[in-house]
């Protein structure tokens, strides 16, 4: 679970990751409600500054967008063809923007780190008979398993092209589902192991 964090001391790695997931969330939201094009683009181009400035390797950035571009591409030819390509540019801008960004806090925010903050969030649903420890661990993993799919993607990419395959990109749909199930077990696997399924369960 913690090999997405990168260690650093930039000021990302300094910022507890309340303020970050709250900055996250301002930012995603005025750019939806701005929907505007270029104030989408000049925030994608902000995103990829951030890297480099916060101390974190700009292929971690780029990545994220070699893993990104089947769906961006998918996303601007249909808004193209049956809107305009303001909206295209601008909801492809705005999706790349906010996965680095969302990306950014994952690398440079310890999974315990997360895990406590979202356990403090979810203190009041004790009232209700939720258990916040379970809460903020699914939470967690919640956060965790975007990057996952990205990886899953990249992999089933590279096993595509080294067999020499092109023209067919539902033959990647498989090998995706397929490469999560494997992570999704190594992660239980990893939960089991540590015992926290069950002391969460002895919670419950």
């Amino acid at each position: 679970m913690t090999g997405l964090y990168v260690p650093g001391s930039g000021p990302l790695h300094r910022t507890p990751a309340g303020p970050k997931l709250l900055a996250l969330l301002v930012v995603g939201a005025a750019l939806v409600v701005a929907a505007h094009h270029w104030l989408a683009v000049g925030a994608l181009g902000a995103a990829l500054v951030l890297y480099p400035v916060v101390g974190l390797p700009p292929r971690h950035a780029f990545g994220v967008l070699r893993a990104l571009w089947p769906f961006l591409l998918a996303i601007g030819v249909f808004q193209t063809l049956f809107g305009d390509w303001q909206t295209a540019l601008r909801l492809c801008a705005q999706l790349a923007a906010l996965v680095l960004l969302a990306n950014a806090v994952t690398l440079t925010t310890r999974v315990g780190e997360m895990l406590g903050l979202f356990e403090r969030l979810a203190r009041p649903l004790r009232r209700v008979g939720a258990n916040p420890d379970r809460v903020a661990l699914v939470l967690a993993l919640t956060v965790r398993s975007i990057p996952m799919v990205l990886v899953a993607w990249r992999t089933a990419r590279e096993g595509y092209v080294a067999r020499g395959l092109s023209g067919r990109p539902y033959l990647l749909v498989v090998p995706v589902i397929v490469q999560l199930l494997r992570m999704a077990d190594a992660t239980g696997e990893a939960l089991v192991a540590r015992g926290i399924d069950e002391e969460t369960r002895r919670q419950g």
